[in-house]
């Protein structure tokens, strides 16, 4: 997998490049504004790091000029800039994640993988199933063991991205910017309680749980496992 990282900052752009490169992935750093967008348009890459606060070609008008000139590669926003004014622009621009500096590198790195998948994930059926937990899309129906659960639009939604990432352990920011199309402030617990509540009508009712805690790092569906926490 090819991945372009635009990044001024030299320390930033050299970690990025190399934890990258260390994890497996073909690693292109331009550290300029410039650079990065010709790069862009006239090669091909897997994903996309770009960092808004560019001196020259910010990130915001590099990502609005990709997207209409057909170019579909996914962009993960990298950026200071942390009001919801600005993730919500970046979003609507057409960029697939954003992430707030100063970052985790193992989140980066969750979010890298996650796009990735997502861009070349097969054509899914109407129909997702885990166990004995059946999730019917078209009709937004879901059931446990023939039993059916009675959800809200959010949370059929929110344990849609869960089951569709079968095994995948989700941050909480990815799961607000995918369920509510932004990201939250890492102290809050609308995540959280969004879980809890999801929880109580998916799993209390039934012995083996599906839905787990990993401490410090997000949440995860999947067959229940002894070693799995919470």
């Amino acid at each position: 997998m090819r991945i372009l990282v635009v990044e001024d900052e030299l320390k930033t752009g050299d970690y990025l490049r190399q934890g990258l490169s260390e994890a497996g992935f073909m690693v292109t750093l331009a550290r300029n504004g410039l650079d990065g967008h010709h790069l862009a348009m006239t090669e091909v890459f897997d994903l996309m790091v770009l960092d808004v606060m560019l001196p020259d070609v910010d990130g915001w008008r590099s990502m609005q000029s990709l997207r209409e000139a057909g170019r579909q590669t996914p962009v993960l926003f990298l950026t200071a800039r942390d009001s919801v004014e600005d993730r919500v622009k970046g979003l609507e621009l057409g960029a697939d994640d954003y992430l707030v500096k100063p970052f985790a590198f193992a989140e980066l790195l969750a979010r890298v993988r996650t796009l990735l998948r997502r861009s070349v994930a097969p054509v899914l059926s109407d129909q997702i199933t885990v166990a004995d937990l059946t999730l019917d899309l078209p009709r937004r129906r879901a059931s446990r063991g023939g039993k059916k659960i009675s959800l809200s639009h959010k949370e059929f939604c929110l344990l849609e991205l869960l089951a569709r990432r079968e095994g995948e352990v989700l941050p909480r920011s990815l799961i607000a910017s995918q369920v509510w199309d932004m990201n939250f402030d890492s102290d809050t617990n609308v995540i959280d309680v969004a879980i809890r509540r999801l929880r109580a009508k998916i799993d209390d009712d039934f012995p083996a749980k599906l839905i787990h805690t990993v401490r410090g790092m997000g949440y995860k569906l999947e067959i229940e496992d002894d070693n799995d926490v919470a």
